[in-house]
């Protein structure tokens, strides 16, 4: 349960923020996008280990170690880059005309991006969704950095608690992974259209 919760919630606040900066990022014009864009990718660069002592000391500032907030809040900084820019790149490739014709009917921006933006884009969220999970869920390293309470601790460090405890039991390894893993399967059944949707999307256009 406090896996879904933090990878549920960091999956629906990239979607949410990402969803709105690739809006601005694919269809406005404004100064220093380039320069955002490429602090964006030079952000993908840096490896959470270069940035955990300086985050660590802001969760301790906050109060939020150990608590849901404390690996939330994290992961969707760390995801935030690379949905931008999958979502923006997905959303620059939808027709201009598609946008025009929304501001005649009166649109603003928010309903434009509700209502036109956001349904033509879901096969790409659908896929940035599926990513975000599988990391959030198989973040280790953020687990056992800001959560030692065994009440908040995601199910992946109990795998690694087992396995470096008891790694020639067999049949509890076996559980441990069981439990690890049917949630992961779970997800991606229900995700796997959309999935593969996104993921060829646009290679035939």
């Amino acid at each position: 349960m406090n896996s879904l919760i933090i990878s549920g919630s960091v999956v629906l606040l990239v979607l949410f923020f990402g969803g709105l900066a690739s809006f601005v990022m694919a269809r406005m014009s404004f100064r220093l996008r380039g320069f955002l864009q490429m602090a964006l990718i030079a952000s993908l660069l840096i490896p959470s280990f270069a940035t955990i002592v300086p985050v660590y000391r802001m969760m301790i500032d906050l109060g939020l170690v150990n608590t849901y907030l404390g690996l939330i809040i994290p992961q969707t900084a760390g995801n935030l880059p690379f949905a931008i820019l999958v979502i923006s790149g997905y959303m620059a490739t939808i027709p201009r005309e598609l946008e025009e014709a929304s501001v005649i009917d009166g649109c603003n921006r928010w309903t434009m991006f509700f209502k036109i933006f956001l349904p033509v884009s879901l096969p790409v969220f659908g896929t940035v969704a599926t990513f975000v999970f599988l990391w959030s869920y198989n973040d280790l390293f953020s687990s056992l950095i800001f959560v030692e309470h065994e009440s908040v601790r995601p199910i992946v460090v109990l795998l690694s608690q087992v396995s470096s405890q008891y790694g020639t039991d067999y049949g509890l390894m076996t559980a441990a992974i069981t439990m690890t893993v049917v949630p992961i399967v779970i997800f991606y059944l229900f995700a796997q259209k959309t999935f593969e949707k996104g993921a060829t999307s646009g290679s035939v256009k």
